[in-house]
Order: structure tokens, then sequence, then C-alpha cells
């Protein structure tokens, strides 16, 4: 029977007979304008169906809406595999990616909050002298008609400087009485031109002369403030800028200017280019706009920040010559300097004095020394010196503000936009909603102030307060930047859309993902669908409708388990129902391993952390938990990654701290294993990663037609020449430059996709060739390779599926993996070499991401094999159960930003149940 005879398109979408990847031909209905979650077991087929079918079609139907002409720019888009989408709206997909990696890109920029800014400091913003402090302002025609009304009835002249030479004067009154003009104002005698001239006139240094314009009485007449009008629009181009006005009867004078300048400084008027970092109008002109300059880098100059100047804290001032520039500071400033205390406890003005100066010529100064060096760089010694010193570092000029110096003297309400754009997102948003405007310009930025406010706070609500705008997109996590283009998306309040989103919890702790159930519904609420690809349990009970996609993953998924509301779900026997339910679970270990050995870590001052001291365990599960902002990664990756290398000799930069100290016999060696991709180019795939290809490729050169056709190794490689298909050099796609518009690739007509010559696609092993086995699921590959007893295949592939990775292609290419999915194949590496390593810290950052409870549980059994072979492990994590499966928290908070960055809690799951002050507390009592 057809059911979608009965779809009303007006409340549900229908999706008929889905069959793209893994999905076997289902139909689903959506119901309209509610929050619908899509769960199920990673590689089930959830980002299949929400963003391969739905939003696939939905853009596809949009770019078929254009005009010829605009498609022509855009490319055909494929038809998703389906055989029908009934009820469909314009879509709109926010992905898990970082925005952008261009080092122009800010928070400010991507969420448009900053052209809101520039645009209300080039309409309401007054420009003060930095001199005198005063208001510049440049006075319009109408600012003297408005003074001589203020003075009726009173005789004035309007008069305008005049400019010449005395060798030229002749020609400058021939000039004058050609234009019109008949009278000047010499030393306050006012004469005729004529009569000047027949006197020979010539005038002496130091004359005062005027060119008379006009003489007039106020009156309110309409033709006469015509003329008015006129004559002062003539005496400010007359004079250049400059007019006057002489009060006839007592000779006072009265200054007019239409030029922006005050206390001799002429200022440039604000608009919106003035603002934009972006443009060589607005942007600083040192670093162009970019916030950092290669030049001389304060953690190259100054390493250790524990040190002070009396302790050699200048690695450039050390040794005997060099030496002597710190003798000379050291004489020069006398008391007014703390030669005495360490670095980071300078003061700004103090670390000013040190590296500018007091402005002596001959001060003794940071940037003193390294012109020097410069200046003699025809000599080896400095050329190396120079570049030890040499780095990426905050533009000197703007500080890493991107704007030119002029800009910070605009401001409104006592504030320029300089101090706006470095506060944190939840300072900024108080100081903007408190702003004290007078009526004329309260007006103005009516508008402007709500666009602002509201999306700030939206940006608040999803959790991301302690960002600022001067933040760039490319130091964003994933969750970070989705949750950017979420409150973007809400900024600008579209109605009637389809919103799918991949996993917007992903990076926040417990307490903000009830603010962005909250920021969800809110858009629903607008008249929107919201799809949500998602495993939290909290975004699961918030859904107003649940689909369920399994059973398992890759070949056994696809098939929808369970379609309905969250309290049905409990009764099916889906694995998230059974996870919910209870009926399966994620155990709590029995008992916690007691560290007996350390990593120290004292004096942690990085970025927001509060000069902390933190005792990492060793040879266990340590997660370090806490809210988002709150300084987990900073002392993770920053501090303790950092040092280690730098200690284990694998390079690494040092960061503001006091010391790391930890046991060498424990930590060899160390492995951050974050969400970057697994391999820099398309060709990169898991069974490479593994270095489990190389035994297939033995295995295929064994097979009696390679031996009789003399192939080697590499003649069943896609990378180089000899077995490849040269059409597409082994990639299997040709990419087709299109010159205005975006690359698209075709499948390779000649080898089919299959990346190989049809001559090497006929040695078989088992009746499968060298492309049917990289087309093969994880778990297909281990079942094939099971029965043909290849062990040493076997054992290098298993860790894939341990770790939850069965449905990938063993020649998936990286560039199609998900960050969660590139991390899970390092760890998968790390299991196959971990019996062979030597003592290793491995670091993961959230790991959970995009896992199931199911696939949760399998991680947790490969965590504790590693910690099993004599590893240690430190996992940044929000996840739950995750969590409860420590053997010791860290827990670093309280809050985001500044207002974190301090050790809340230290201990194990128990004990921090009982922390009042720790947020991850409240939510980990359920789970306990």
């Amino acid at each position: 029977m057809d059911t979608s005879e009965n779809i009303d398109i007006k409340k549900e979408i229908f999706v008929k007979n889905a069959h793209l990847n893994n999905l076997k031909n289902i139909d689903v209905r959506i119901p309209k304008n509610k929050l619908v979650v899509i769960t199920g077991v990673s590689g089930s087929g959830k980002s299949s169906l929400a963003f391969d079918t739905i939003y696939a079609e939905g853009q596809r139907r949009y770019v078929e809406s254009l005009s010829s002409y605009a498609r022509q720019f855009l490319g055909k888009l494929e038809k998703p595999k389906i055989d029908s989408i009934k009820g469909l709206a314009p879509s709109i997909a926010i992905q898990q990616k970082v925005i952008s990696s261009n080092p122009r890109s800010t928070v400010g920029t991507s969420t448009e909050i900053y052209d809101y800014i520039k645009l209300l400091f080039a309409r309401i913003g007054h420009t003060f002298s930095p001199v005198s402090g005063r208001e510049v302002r440049k006075d319009s025609v109408t600012d003297v008609i408005n003074f001589i009304k203020q003075a009726e009835g009173t005789a004035f002249l309007l008069r305008a400087p005049l400019q010449f030479s005395p060798d030229t004067f002749t020609q400058t009154l021939n000039s004058l009485k050609v234009t019109g003009f008949t009278r000047l104002e010499v030393n306050g005698n006012v004469a005729g031109i004529e009569d000047l001239e027949s006197f020979g006139f010539t005038p002496e240094k130091g004359m005062e002369i005027h060119l008379v314009i006009d003489r007039f009485v106020y009156e309110d007449d309409e033709h006469f403030l015509q003329r008015l009008a006129d004559s002062i629009q003539m005496a400010f181009y007359e004079g250049h800028g400059y007019s006057s006005l002489k009060n006839i009867e007592t000779g006072e004078v009265h200054e007019f200017s239409n030029k922006f300048e005050l206390d001799g400084m002429e200022f440039m008027e604000p608009n919106v280019h003035f603002f934009s970092f972006n443009n060589p109008y607005g942007a600083c002109p040192q670093c162009e706009g970019y916030g950092k300059v290669i030049g001389i880098d304060e953690d190259l100059v100054i390493p250790n920040k524990n040190l002070s100047v009396f302790e050699d804290a200048v690695a450039a001032w050390k040794g005997e010559s060099m030496g002597e520039w710190k003798k000379s500071f050291i004489k020069w400033v006398g008391g007014e300097f703390p030669i005495h205390k360490p670095y980071f406890q300078l003061t700004k003005e103090q670390r000013n004095l040190l590296w500018k100066g007091d402005g002596s010529a001959n001060f003794p100064s940071l940037n003193a020394f390294f012109k020097m060096v410069e200046g003699n760089l025809y000599k080896i010694q400095y050329r190396v010196m120079l570049s030890r010193y040499r780095g990426k570092t905050l533009c000197p000029t703007c500080e890493g503000l991107r704007l030119r110096e002029e800009t910070q003297w605009v401001k409104i309400d006592g504030h320029n936009i300089q101090s706006m754009i470095e506060l944190p997102l939840d300072e900024l948003l108080p100081l903007v909603k408190s702003l004290k405007l007078s009526a004329h310009d309260a007006e103005i930025a009516k508008r402007l102030l709500y666009e602002i406010t509201t999306r700030l706070e939206f940006l608040e609500k999803v959790g991301l307060g302690y960002l600022s705008l001067n933040r760039t997109s490319n130091t964003l996590s994933g969750g970070e930047s989705q949750r950017i283009n979420l409150a973007t998306s809400l900024g600008s309040s579209l109605v009637g859309s389809i919103y799918i989103l991949d996993e917007p919890s992903i990076g926040l702790h417990s307490k903000d993902t009830e603010n962005l159930i909250g920021v969800l519904k809110n858009l629903r609420d607008l008249g929107n669908t919201v799809i949500v690809v998602e495993h939290d349990e909290d975004v699961m009970r918030a859904a107003d409708y649940i689909i369920d996609i399994g059973p398992e993953a890759g070949y056994l998924g696809g098939e929808l388990v369970f379609a309905g509301h969250f309290d049905e779900l409990q009764s099916s026997d889906s694995l998230t129902a059974q996870y919910l339910t209870g009926k399966l679970e994620i155990k709590t270990p029995k008992k916690r391993r007691k560290a007996k050995e350390f990593i120290e870590i004292k004096g942690a001052r990085e970025n927001n952390l509060k000069n902390i001291d933190v005792s990492v365990p060793l040879e266990g599960l340590v997660v370090i938990s806490g809210v988002s902002g709150s300084g987990k990664s900073t002392l993770m990756k920053e501090i303790l990654t950092n040092e280690i290398q730098i200690q284990l000799g694998m390079g690494g930069k040092k960061g503001d701290y006091d010391s790391v100290d930890f046991p060498k016999k424990l930590i060899k060696n160390i492995e951050l294993i974050d969400q970057n991709p697994i391999g820099k180019s398309s060709r990169s795939n898991p069974v490479t990663y593994l270095k489990a290809y190389d035994d297939i490729r033995e295995l295929f050169t064994k097979q009696k037609l390679s031996k009789m056709m003399g192939y080697k190794a590499k003649h069943f490689s896609f990378n180089v020449d000899g077995g490849r298909c040269e059409e597409c050099k082994g990639e299997g796609v040709i990419n087709v430059s299109m010159q205005f518009m975006a690359d698209i690739e075709l499948l390779c007509e000649s080898c089919n996709g299959t990346r190989f010559r049809s001559e090497i696609l006929e040695v078989k092993f088992d009746d499968k060739n060298i492309s049917d086995i990289l087309h093969m699921t994880v778990d297909e590959a281990l079942e094939f390779f099971s029965d043909n007893k290849e062990t040493k295949i076997v054992t290098k592939i298993q860790p894939l599926q341990d770790v939850g990775l069965g449905y990938l292609q063993l020649g998936q290419s990286s560039s199609t993996l998900s960050g969660g999915e590139a991390q899970r194949i390092k760890l998968a590496s790390f299991l196959v070499k971990g019996f062979t390593t030597d003592k290793t810290l491995f670091i993961f950052d959230e790991p959970s991401t995009g896992l199931h409870f199911h696939d949760i549980n399998k991680l947790l059994v490969s965590l504790q094999a590693l910690i099993e072979l004599g590893h240690s492990v430190i996992v940044i994590e929000h996840q739950p159960d995750i969590i409860k499966s420590a053997d010791y928290i860290i827990d670093i908070g309280p809050d985001a930003g500044k207002h974190g960055g301090e050790v809340v809690f230290a201990g194990t799951p128990e004990d921090l149940v009982k922390d009042k002050k720790s947020h991850t507390a409240r939510f980990l009592k359920e789970k306990l």
C-alpha cells in the first residue's frame, strides 16, 4: 500500500524509499514545526538520512528554482537516492566543521555582530582629541546660521582668510576682482580692492588679510536665509575650510572651520570602512588587519616567565657581551623598575618600560636591542641571533586589535570599539544594554542596538559567553563553530525553514546543554522544523519526535527501528531504548585504581588559568571535566603536552607556567589524540593509516597470477605508478576545474572508480580483487580474512571494530570522515602498536564525539585496554558515562572564561558527587 497518499504536506515531510549508502529503502515521516531527533549507533545511517538525503534534496530544489544564468555558476547537484520527498521546505545545514581557516575571520564577523557595531560607531560615534580630550567637531553652514540667529539685530562681517604670497599678491587681487569680490579687510580695516590697486599696496610680513564675503544684519526671511547660506558656503570655499564672523560694533571675532580638526591635528571622519580591519582605510597599517606580524616573539625572548630580569629572564641578554645590555638597563631604571620580580608578575606599564623604554633616545630597552641586532645583520652571528627570536607575534602597533590607532579616539558613552571587541561576550552584553545616549543618538541607534543585543543573547544562551568578538574563527573547536552558526541562524530569524544540525551538544557541558535545548525550542517556536542528529540523552528527552536508525552500524544498519515520541521509545527494543531504560548500561567500575605516581603542574597561568597547581595521576583513567571554556584544553594541550614534549626532546613551545615534573620511567612518549584528520590528502584512508595495506598488497603478490606476470607490491598500490589507473592516478575520480564555479568530481570512466588497471583486477584472492577489498567494510573484511586465516591482517584491523568503526570501508577517503571517526582511527592505531611501544601518556580530546551509548561502551573497553598495557590515559570530556568511569577526576571551573581557570575538585567520582561548587557533580549524581 502506498502510504504517501494520505500525507498532509503542511504538517509533515515524507521521505519515500531512501536507499543512499547503507539506508535500506526506508520510508520516513517527519512532523513539521517540531524538534525532531534522529539517533542510532555510529554509522547506522543517520547522517545519510538527514544530510545526504533531506538536506541535499532541499538544496537541489533551491538550485533548480534559480534562473539558468545563476545555475551555471552552481553546477548540477545530483538527485539523492530516493523515490520522492513531499512537504520539503528550504533547508539549512549546520555542521560540525570549523567555519573558516581565514585568519581575517573572527567571531564578530562570522556572527555579523561586528558589522552592526561598525555601523553604530560610524553613525553615532563622537571623536575626541587625544591631546585635550575635547570633542572634535566640524562646523556646517547650519551651525554658522544658528550662531547668527542667536545674535539677532547684530551687524556682521562674513570673512575668509586670504592665502597669498607677496610676490603674487597683484595677480591674487586681479583674480578676486574677476570673480566679483570688491573688498578686503587689512589689519582690521576694510578697503576696496580697486583702491588698494591704485595705491600700489603691497603686504608686509605678518599682516592679517581677509576677504570680505558679505555684510548683513539677520532677517527672518526665506530669501535672506538662502543668500546667507550661499555666502557661508562661499566663505568656506575661499578660506580653504575656514571662515569667521566679525561683530562690526564690538570687533569681536568668531572663527569657524568645516575641517575635522582640533588642537592642531586633523582627524579622520568616522564611516563604516574606518572601523573595518578588512579595509585599508581602517586596518592597522603595520599588520594590515591580521593582528599578528612576523617579529620578535616575546615567548622566545623570555622563555621562562618565572625568572626576574636580574635572574636572566631575557634569554637574549645572556653571555658576556650581550649581558652589558642587562647591566645598562638595571643601571638606567634605578629603583623605578622591580628587577627582582618574576616577569609574569610585572604590570603592563613595567613590561612596556622593558620593551619600549621611556622615550629617551639611548634607553637600553629590548626594542632598542633588537634594532641594534638588525643594524648588524652583515655579521653572521647577528643573523643567527635574530632568527632565534623571530616568530609570529602580536602586532606591536595595534596589540592584536587589528584596527588603526585613530579608531580608539571615536567613542560612544566613553567606550571605543577597540575596548568593546576585547571584552568577553557576557560582559559586552550588559555594557551595550547600559549605554547612555542622547535622544537624537538613541533614535539612530535603536535598530542597531536591538540587532547587537539579540545576537549577543543567543551566543550567551548557547554557552559561548566566554568568547570575545576579536577571537579568530580558526581557533574555535568544531562544537564552538557549530554553535556560532546556530546563533547566527537564530539572529536572522528565518521562518518556515528546515534546520538540520549535526550533534550541537558536542563540546558542551551538561549545564550548557540545558540552554542549548532552550535555543533549539526557540528556533522551533519561530515556525521552523528542527532536525537534530544527536546521541545526548537530555536532547532526546526534550525532543517532540524521535527517529531511531539501526539496529547496528554499516550493512547491519540503515533500517527504521523506531519513530515516535520519547515515551513510546521506552517500549521499543532498539539499542538506544535499551540504554535509556537501563536494560543495557555503561557499568560503573567496581573499584578505582589508586595512583602511586603523579605529574605535578605548578603555577599554570596560560590564558584564563589562575596560577594553579595540579597533580595528575598516572597509570589510570583520568578525566578532565568542567564547563566549555573553563581552561581544560589550555591545561592539557598548551601546558602539559607542550612541556612533556620539550622534556622528551620532541619540540613544543613553552607556555606560561612554573614547572611540570613527571616520572620519566612512566612516560617515554606522549600522544595527543584530537579530532584533526588522519591524513593531509584524500588518498589517506583507514587501512593505509593502520599499515594493514602493506600486508594486503603482500598477500596479492603471492597469488599465482601475480607470480606469472611478475607483479610486485607496488602494482597493488594506488599511490605509485605501476598498477594504478593512469587516467585518474589512482583516485577513482577525476577532478574537473570549473573556472568560476566549484570544482566537480566525476567517476573515472577508465577504471569505473576501482582505481586500478583492468589487468591488475584480474588477480584475485578467494574470488576478491584488490578493489573489492578496499570497498569492504571493516566488519566484512574481518569476517573475510578470518575465514582465510590471515591473522596478521586481522590483528591490524581488529581495533577498528573494537572502537566502534566496523561500518567504515577499508579504503574510505579520510576527507569523508568526521572528527570523532578520525580520532577513533588514531586510537585504533595505538591499540595495534600498544603492545610494542614504550610507556606512553595518551591525551584524548573529547573522544565521545559522535558516539552512541553502545559505542561509548566499546570506547571505554579500548581505553581500559591501553591502561592494562601499562600506558596512562587522560581524557578531556563532558560525557557523564565516561566521567563516571574515571579512576580520578580533575574538575576545572567553576565557570567559563575569566570566571574559570581554577581547580574546583580533584578526586574520585564518588567524592565529586558530594561537592557543592562543581557543576559537573550535579549531572553526575544521576549516573552513579
